[in-house]
């Protein structure tokens, strides 16, 4: 079994080959065209501009990730694309050349979520045990998701606004720093006082309350993110520091950081307590954050000795296509796309395929 991936949800133009091997997925080859250059000079993604970059990318990619992988394109048994949740025009291109390529081919095209490709990195080279519980972080997306068998999603928590990526990307450009915000917070962390200032860890639990029978009850623990305060306490922290010296920068960075990854460790402690999985995934794009990934494994190591940490290796945390030909290896198994219809679907929610 040979599988073509496709992933075009944002600003990658992605393809890959996954081979079946030993009753597993095996990755012959994982292309990715980034666009980071492009929207660099603009701060962030430009929609428009990412669907035209996509559009010149995506056939010499498609040839470039079957050549890699020596590999004919009659070799090709299905092809996994991704359709949300994205740019509408980013996955208008991905889709479209999908469709093409089923029909010229007269092979299967299966629908894989983006998000559910983010959690089936994890299963490069590797087979989790369930339950697995998943902390999805990312640009776009902050989940903590429940899996009690494959393609099977609960999500248990999730941000109430901004994204940790998101406010990573605003956090660096409040401190002028480049974009990709993550990596560029990151590394003027290196440089700073974590302990600098001094950012809340966010509880949104309800209050306890009394009921009509004036019995006090505690409403249960939430599990849910929220980071736009900590973006409004760092934009009061620079307004009351304006001009910035490098110093103060990488300080702010530093303590921004540390305030992200803490919020994101406490829910994930949280739910491991509750839920006792047998494998933690932490999976996305700020999944390649090495402090969120050292504070991770080490506290679940001390405190959860029961429960597997594994993340995918850093190439597998940004958008890539051979997470979405690992995703659609599992669909092909347990037979879950024949009814799925295959449209972009920018505000895709992710779904139980049982």
């Amino acid at each position: 079994m040979k599988i073509l991936a496709i992933e075009t949800s944002c600003d990658e133009t992605a393809a890959a080959v996954i081979e079946e091997r030993d009753k597993a997925p095996a990755v012959l080859s994982n292309i990715v065209s980034s666009q980071i250059n492009i929207h660099k000079k603009y701060g962030g993604v430009v929609p428009e501009v990412a669907a035209r970059a996509h559009i010149e990318n995506i056939l010499p990619v498609v040839i470039e990730s079957l050549n890699i992988a020596q590999s004919n394109i009659s070799d090709l048994n299905y092809i996994g694309i991704t359709t949300g949740p994205g740019l509408i025009g980013s996955l208008v291109v991905g889709v479209e050349t999908a469709k093409a390529l089923s029909l010229a081919l007269k092979i299967p095209l299966i629908p894989i979520n983006h998000l559910e490709g983010h959690i089936y990195a994890a299963f490069d080279n590797k087979k989790p045990e369930f339950p697995i519980l998943t902390l999805l972080v990312s640009g776009g997306n902050t989940l903590l998701i429940l899996m009690k068998n494959h393609l099977c999603y609960e999500v248990i928590g999730q941000t109430r606004d901004d994204a940790a990526g998101e406010a990573f990307d605003k956090a660096a450009k409040l401190l002028g720093l480049h974009y990709p915000g993550g990596p560029a917070i990151s590394k003027a962390a290196t440089a700073g006082d974590e302990n600098k200032y001094k950012f809340p860890l966010i509880d949104l639990t309800p209050k306890p309350y009394r009921n009509k029978k004036g019995f006090l009850q505690k409403p249960e623990t939430s599990l849910d993110f929220s980071f736009s305060g900590l973006k409004t306490a760092l934009l009061v922290k620079v307004k009351a520091e304006v001009p910035l010296k490098k110093k103060q920068i990488n300080d702010l960075a530093a303590s921004f950081q540390k305030a992200i990854v803490n919020n994101l460790v406490k829910n994930s402690l949280i739910a491991i307590k509750k839920y006792r999985p047998k494998t933690f995934v932490l999976s996305g794009g700020v999944a390649a954050n090495e402090l969120l990934r050292e504070t991770l494994k080490q506290k679940i190591a001390k405190d959860f000795s029961d429960t597997v940490f594994i993340t995918p290796e850093f190439k597998l945390c940004t958008d890539n296509a051979a997470m979405i030909g690992i995703a659609t290896y599992y669909k092909i198994i347990k037979d879950h796309y024949k009814k799925q219809t295959i449209i972009p679907q920018p505000n895709q929610k992710l779904f139980s395929d049982d």
